[in-house]
């Protein structure tokens, strides 16, 4: 079955001053989140989780990118991108993390925005009104630091024991007064090749 959804929401942040200074360009942040019955809800400890993650992570990704190219203008605006879950109490991280590390979730949105990074993540279990935190990062260039953005917000009654809070992640342009420079600088000050930055 699709995932059983409760309620969808959908949070816009716009960052006109930071730091006392206006921005030159306004930085808009995007959350797009489902609230779902969690598929294992109440059968113990399952070994195989695929089944269920084949039946509801893809529709569950179309959702939300579709949230996110509306709310955004279309693939081609979004920036920075990420995603996050938070299971219920009663459920496990890893039932959160089944759900956004697969590709039948992200590569939607991926695919939408026309990305080549990574999506970053996060997965934690909490209770409702807990923080959700989205880790942004460029969509195609994970050195590029002016995108290491977070979004943070939460949902008074999401997630109940037995949920889970799905959500995807956008950000219009980077942190508005950027000057921290790149991870390439600091790889060529420390004298590592950028193919190789541990130095291993």
């Amino acid at each position: 079955m699709p995932a059983e959804i409760r309620k969808t929401l959908l949070h816009v942040e716009k960052t006109l001053i930071e730091g006392g200074k206006a921005a030159p360009t306004p930085l808009t942040m995007i959350a797009a989140m489902a609230v779902i019955w969690n598929p294992w809800a109440g059968q113990g400890f399952v070994e195989d989780l695929g089944p269920m993650i084949r039946d509801c992570a893809p529709g569950l990704g179309i959702l939300l990118t579709e949230m996110i190219l509306e709310a955004s203008g279309g693939g081609d605006r979004v920036e920075g991108y990420g995603k996050s879950a938070i299971v219920g109490m009663n459920g496990e991280v890893e039932h959160a993390s089944a759900l956004i590390h697969t590709l039948q979730f992200g590569n939607h949105y991926r695919n939408a925005v026309g990305a080549k990074s990574y999506l970053s993540f996060c997965n934690t279990r909490g209770p409702a009104n807990a923080p959700l935190m989205i880790p942004l990062m460029d969509k195609n260039d994970g050195g590029r630091r002016s995108h290491y953005l977070t979004i943070q917000t939460s949902v008074a009654d999401a997630p109940a024991a037995d949920e889970i809070l799905i959500a995807l992640g956008a950000s219009i342009g980077g942190r508005p007064h950027h000057r921290i420079g790149d991870r390439y600088q600091d790889l060529k000050e420390l004298g590592h090749d950028v193919d190789n930055p541990a130095a291993v």
